[in-house]
């Protein structure tokens, strides 16, 4: 029986998602000659892939503009799109840009690695000479767009001038006035930067056109997106300047406590993560309106949302942000069923993933459990001889989304050449393969062919890569982020051994 004093009810119960199977791979990761993944014909080319593979779902992570450290969970804003994932090619073809304009940058030396600081010195020069050659402010589509979008767009736009004014320092480094957001400061920076406001707006404008034109695309291929957001925002962002009362900051808008988990296999000390924490008791008093546009807002640009890190929606660790380290933290309430009634009743017919790894209570299953939300499995986990390990495709479930791992995991062939003896001797036997060579597919296969609704897998375990082509390692910075797909290395040959586990187990 469901403890309703520690839970709270869930007033409707999500549909489980279709089942089916699908690929992560982030925009970023795309293959194209101007340094980085865009919405432009290789992300075209990756549905035509998906669709060839018989695959329902492209996981894409999140796709909001990135900055220290260059993760796509560290964002300027909770609403804003990446401006680097603005297709070049597109621009020229609408006449915004010469094919010159682009051609002559050096991108970064190699296409199977993002220069992220090549991509920021020079993506946003190419940008504004699109946004000088523009007629959009003629245009009733970018008027509808700015309208529609009003209650985050100006003050993001204003938060990126300001910001690109003092050389790319963290707002909270920025003059008192402007910093605290006294009336008449923002008044003057507004006016001051006028252009550079115009500006930032304008590059919504061209990501939204073109990520809804993919998405589009991607619907007429029977293949759905899913979005990942971060379950807290970046500290320097848009978000924390404008909404200061949301968060749990001081009068002088600091932060008091921050972000993290404790010690944990990926960190000894823990993972320090630095995100402000919500001030949930506001949030209550204010009907959760700030979650309830962001949860609107995501629902128009994705099919599914998986929100990262969901288990801090019910207990969640706070750290004081004088800390060195995430190990004196403590573990407090959050809001639970009261904030997903919330989530619910914006969203429409968008679905839920709820990323449930971590530190998963029996209040944190509860409230899945009265959600319908799938939680996640990661068959990277499941080999430690434990019979009852909840990762072992014997235990799925119907409702769950299985993993090979994660984009903060190794890939799989990376995992087991560093396993140990013993580890791969587990994955035999629970695979019931005799070869170490054959483990990866052999994972695949067993996922396919399990309960679970949904089962992805990163494009780099469909390839057999190693370790080289890791996402991210969390707790480090530097060399993540980076890893690209290469032109050619989704081939038919791939789609066809994937179509034919898609059709075999009714995927």
């Amino acid at each position: 029986m469901i403890d309703k004093t520690e839970t709270g009810t869930i007033d409707k119960k999500q549909q489980p998602l279709k089942r089916g199977a699908g690929t992560l791979l982030p925009v970023a990761s795309l293959p194209s000659k101007y340094g980085i993944g865009t919405f432009g014909k290789a992300a075209f080319d990756f549905i035509d892939f998906l669709r060839d593979s018989k695959q329902k779902y492209w996981q894409v992570l999140p796709v909001g503009p990135t900055g220290y450290g260059d993760s796509p969970y560290q964002s300027f804003s909770a609403f804003a799109g990446n401006p680097y994932f603005i297709d070049l090619e597109i621009l020229i073809e609408e006449g915004l840009i010469e094919r010159e304009d682009a051609d002559s940058v050096n991108w970064g030396d190699s296409p199977a690695c993002i220069d992220y600081e090549k991509i920021y010195k020079e993506r946003f020069a190419v940008l504004r000479k699109a946004f000088s050659n523009s007629s959009h402010m003629k245009d009733q589509k970018y008027t509808d767009f700015c309208e529609k979008n009003s209650f985050w767009l100006g003050d993001y736009s204003l938060y990126m001038a300001v910001k690109e004014h003092f050389g790319g320092i963290e707002w909270l480094r920025w003059p008192d006035d402007i910093r605290l957001r006294k009336p008449e400061a923002v008044e003057a920076y507004a006016d001051r930067l006028k252009q550079d406001v115009q500006f930032w707006s304008f590059t919504q404008y061209k990501f939204t056109e073109q990520l809804q034109a993919l998405r589009r695309y991607a619907h007429e291929n029977s293949v759905e997106i899913i979005g990942d957001i971060p379950i807290y925002v970046a500290m320097d962002s848009a978000d924390t300047w404008v909404n200061t009362q949301q968060f749990q900051m001081d009068e002088d808008h600091r932060p008091l406590l921050v972000a993290g988990v404790p010690p944990d296999m990926f960190s000894k000390t823990g993972q320090l993560w630095g995100n402000p924490l919500y001030d949930w008791d506001y949030m209550k008093k204010d009907n959760f309106s700030w979650w309830r546009e962001r949860m609107r807002y995501s629902a128009t640009l994705y099919d599914i949302i998986r929100i990262d890190h969901f288990i801090g929606i019910v207990n969640y660790y706070a750290i004081d942000a004088e800390a060195d380290t995430a190990m004196e933290g403590k573990w407090k309430k959050g809001p639970g069923a009261e904030l997903l009634n919330a989530i619910n009743e914006e969203i429409g017919d968008t679905l839920i993933i709820a990323e449930d790894l971590g530190v998963v209570t029996k209040e944190v299953t509860r409230v899945l459990e009265m959600s319908g939300y799938p939680g996640m499995k990661l068959m990277q986990f499941g080999f430690d001889a434990n019979p009852r390990n909840s990762n072992l495709p014997r235990h799925f479930s119907s409702n769950c989304v299985v993993y090979g791992g994660t984009h903060d995991n190794e890939t799989l062939r990376g995992y087991f050449e560093n396993a140990g003896s013993q580890i791969r001797a587990n994955a035999r036997k629970a695979l019931r393969t005799k070869r170490n060579r054959k483990l990866v597919w052999t994972i695949i296969e067993a996922a396919f062919r399990s309960k679970a609704d949904t089962v992805i897998f990163q494009i780099q375990d469909y390839l057999e890569l190693d370790n080289s082509a890791r996402m991210n390692t969390p707790s480090t910075i530097g060399g993540n982020w980076c890893w690209r797909l290469l032109q050619g290395q989704a081939t038919p040959q791939l789609a066809h051994r994937i179509a034919e586990l898609s059709e075999k187990y009714r995927r």
